[in-house]
């Protein structure tokens, strides 16, 4: 009896065990998160060609980059809640680069810790657009701790490493489609050279963020020491001076500047600015030209690599109307926009905030409540996919 007894035990301890086994063995696929562990392989090529493999992105613009607390943050600037069928669409209309802005500073305990509820939602938003095949950018944004002053300058520092060191450990595993971008658009906001490209001041914290950043990544194990990283200049702004003062990382051909540029900014970007813009006319195409130049002279011609972060054009009509002149414009300037960017190997991202009539800045493609574009004309002179 005693020898049977033992044996049954034995056996109930073996079935338990391949039971549990079998547990684990269903549930592992559920989530990507539950194989953090699994190392995917990542090529070992630059950043220069790995950008030859991006066609055209878009941006989720005022989601979880909305500044708030708690996972209702997402919602916080009136955009729904980002679904997988919203990126499917990104995808079916020839988007093959996916920008996903982020705002971290409402989801940190005061050691900077993140929230793990925010960061299994980021990480759920990535795996969209990573499940697509699609690269996915993403970044630290609208935050407001980082003013790129001397005085300030430590503190930022502490707390850029602290967040960038938890982020790339959650997603150290990834291969090359997914990117990390340091800081949104590091500025003295509120003085007089927020948006001109800074001073020499705000110029050289900005260098030493962008140093930390890289350092903090590539030292955090996994895949990291091969992540294509972007950085910016002060304000990812595409003045010339404030290209010319980005301190650009040697030895490291996994680098790529992040650079904004809404040109012609009255028709672009500025919201009592002219409505019209052609093709046609040199002063309009000129300043787009302009960028792309600064662009090659600054860091094509040095052997780096360049995304433009964001661009678009606002709507300046009154309503939704697929008809008027503004829409005409926004079609031909965004045709020309991209042709150019080809010409010189630089992969775009528009700018999509969710917005489309009012006084404000209109830049919305896609209504995400569906989802479906409100403006494809635009869509298919971005993608050169006929999406109706």
């Amino acid at each position: 009896m005693k020898g049977k007894k033992i044996l049954g035990m034995v056996l109930a301890a073996v079935l338990c065990i391949s039971a549990a086994g079998c547990s684990s063995d269903d549930n592992s696929s559920d989530s990507r998160s539950d194989d953090n562990n699994v190392t995917e392989e990542i090529r070992d090529i630059s950043s220069t060609e790995l950008v030859k493999e991006m066609s055209i992105g878009w941006n989720l613009g005022n989601t979880l980059d909305a500044t708030g607390t708690g996972l209702d943050s997402e919602n916080a600037w009136g955009n729904p809640t980002t679904t997988k069928d919203m990126v499917d669409l990104l995808k079916d209309s020839g988007f093959n680069v996916f920008r996903v802005p982020t705002t971290w500073e409402g989801h940190l305990d005061e050691d900077f810790n993140i929230d793990e509820e925010w960061l299994d939602r980021v990480q759920e938003v990535v795996d969209y657009g990573i499940d697509n095949d699609m690269f996915v950018i993403l970044n630290i944004h609208h935050e407001e701790w980082h003013f790129p002053s001397y005085d300030n300058a430590d503190a930022a520092i502490e707390k850029l490493t602290k967040i960038w060191s938890q982020i790339a450990e959650r997603f150290k595993n990834y291969d090359e489609h997914l990117i990390f971008e340091g800081l949104n658009e590091p500025r003295k906001k509120g003085t007089a050279v927020e948006w001109t490209g800074g001073d020499a001041e705000g110029q050289e914290v900005v260098n030493r963020f962008n140093k930390a950043f890289i350092e903090t990544v590539r030292a955090s194990g996994g895949n990291n020491d091969k992540r294509h990283l972007m950085i910016p200049p002060y304000a990812a702004s595409s003045s010339s001076s404030a290209m010319q003062a980005l301190e650009l990382p040697e030895n490291d051909d996994k680098v790529i500047i992040s650079i904004h540029a809404y040109t012609p900014y009255d028709f672009a970007l500025n919201t009592a600015g002219t409505n019209q813009w052609s093709a046609d006319n040199p002063s309009d195409t000129q300043p787009i030209d302009q960028v792309f130049k600064d662009i090659k002279a600054y860091f094509l011609d040095k052997g780096y690599a360049v995304i433009i972060g964001e661009f678009g054009s606002v709507n300046k009509l009154d309503t939704e109307s697929e008809t008027g002149d503004n829409l005409e414009c926004r079609i031909a300037h965004a045709q020309y926009y991209v042709s150019k960017a080809k010409e010189y190997g630089v992969p775009c991202v528009w700018w999509d905030n969710g917005a489309f009539i009012g006084n404000g800045e209109n830049f919305g493609l896609m209504d995400r409540s569906i989802p479906f574009w409100k403006f494809p004309q635009i869509v298919t002179a971005l993608t050169g996919v006929d999406v109706g």
